[in-house]
């Protein structure tokens, strides 16, 4: 089937998935609603297993263009202050104002300026339009090719967006001696916080890729039942970062490409904050310039500014694998089984036939975040665009429903009994926010 670039799809969900209320007075399944609006998998067949496709990305053109307006907010947790930003989807400005906003700051990644606040004050809005939120992955941030080309279609359909990028990323600034991490997902919680303020009546959304979807998979686990995102995709999610970290170390390829290339990237952003970062006293600034290797930069970077005491245990306690059982919005995730990072050995099968409200969508051939196809174009950004237009458009979700469904689900899911299991119990102890 590779000569003709049709790569075989499976869905794993609950035996008996959640039911949906459509605007027509009906009901789907979350099931059918991911069949119907994800299309066949016709890959470019040149690129005919995991690891060309990923290479692929190398080569790719740039992708759709998008605008944004960057607004930098103040943390209000009490252990994770500091700023980070969000950068909000704007219409394409006129060639003038492109050229003054070049001239004025190069600092900013491409079409990317900051709102100044008068236009910040007045971006509050009480109208319905559907809203995606976007979380990028490691090292990455709003001007990544693959989340631009799923936010395009859904601008182009009359959709908002916005991506939160993690702290340090996209050319942002940090103001305390932390990088973001897999698991922390306080700024996710407090942009969604600040969502509902400015745009009361705007149903969210949710999408994250590879590392973002591990941290976004967590933050709706941990938001259970008050979870205010409509439906939400995960895609090329790593799901257990302790087992994609020994796939990679055992082969040459994981070790010296893949693992290398993302602890690179990593040092990279080290030392764009080096000045920040080394003001925490656990740092060591040469051991961290000597790093060659994701692991490396996990060990003597993230581990310890986190509080972690190995590598192996901030990776066991990020994981986003148990909190798909936490999950109680319709979810969507989308994995290669070829992927040479976010391996098919990591991927929660079972969870995801334990959950009625989650659905998982897998093709044997794919890559990481790739996917590509004839002529250029990646499927999974057709696959997530038309899932989420599907819900939106078809299934009712108002408060009413969601109780419905709420209660529907429940029925389905095992009674807790003592001993009872925490599905998103972080080992990682933080003071309530």
């Amino acid at each position: 089937m590779f000569l003709f670039g049709h790569a075989k799809t499976t869905y794993t969900h609950h035996k008996s998935p959640i039911h949906l209320p459509t605007k027509t007075k009906g009901k789907t399944s979350l099931a059918t609603i991911a069949q119907k609006s994800i299309p066949p998998c016709h890959l470019n067949p040149l690129l005919f297993n995991g690891h060309l496709q990923t290479f692929w990305t190398i080569v790719h053109a740039h992708g759709p263009p998008i605008h944004y307006k960057r607004k930098i907010i103040e943390s209000t947790h009490s252990i994770y202050p500091g700023q980070f930003t969000v950068d909000f989807v704007i219409a394409p400005p006129s060639s003038t104002d492109q050229e003054r906003a070049a001239e004025e700051d190069d600092t900013l990644p491409p079409r990317t300026t900051y709102y100044s606040p008068a236009e910040w004050e007045n971006i509050g809005s009480d109208d319905g339009t559907p809203m995606l939120v976007c979380l990028h992955g490691l090292s990455g941030g709003s001007h990544e090719v693959y989340l631009r080309e799923v936010v395009a279609p859904m601008v182009d359909a009359g959709w908002a967006a916005c991506v939160v990028n993690g702290r340090g990323c996209a050319q942002s600034k940090i103001t305390t001696p932390r990088l973001f991490n897999a698991r922390s997902t306080w700024d996710v919680r407090q942009t969604v916080k600040y969502l509902g303020e400015m745009f009361p009546n705007r149903p969210l959304y949710a999408v994250g890729f590879s590392m973002g979807a591990n941290i976004m998979t967590n933050y709706i686990g941990e938001e259970g039942s008050k979870c205010v995102f409509k439906a939400a995709v995960a895609c090329s999610n790593p799901w257990d970062l302790n087992i994609c970290h020994i796939g990679l170390t055992k082969t040459w390829l994981g070790l010296e490409v893949y693992s290398k290339t993302m602890g690179g990237n990593m040092r990279k952003l080290f030392l764009r904050h080096k000045k920040e970062l080394l003001k925490n006293e656990v740092l060591d600034g040469e051991a961290i310039e000597k790093c060659r290797y994701l692991y490396e930069f996990d060990r003597v970077v993230q581990a310890p500014t986190w509080g972690y005491p190995t590598q192996g245990a901030y990776y066991r306690d990020a994981a986003s694998v148990d909190a798909v059982l936490a999950i109680k919005i319709p979810f969507l995730a989308i994995n290669a089984e070829d992927d040479p990072i976010s391996q098919d050995s990591a991927i929660p099968y079972e969870e995801f036939k334990q959950n009625p409200y989650t659905v998982l969508c897998t093709t044997n051939w794919g890559g990481h975040l790739s996917w590509f196809q004839l002529g250029g174009k990646r499927w999974f950004a057709t696959a997530i665009s038309a899932f989420l237009t599907k819900m939106h458009d078809e299934v009712d979700l108002t408060d009413s429903e969601e109780e419905e469904v709420q209660e529907e689900a429940n029925g389905k899911m095992p009674k807790k009994k003592y001993p009872i299991y925490d599905p998103c119990n972080r080992k990682l102890i933080c003071p309530p926010e």
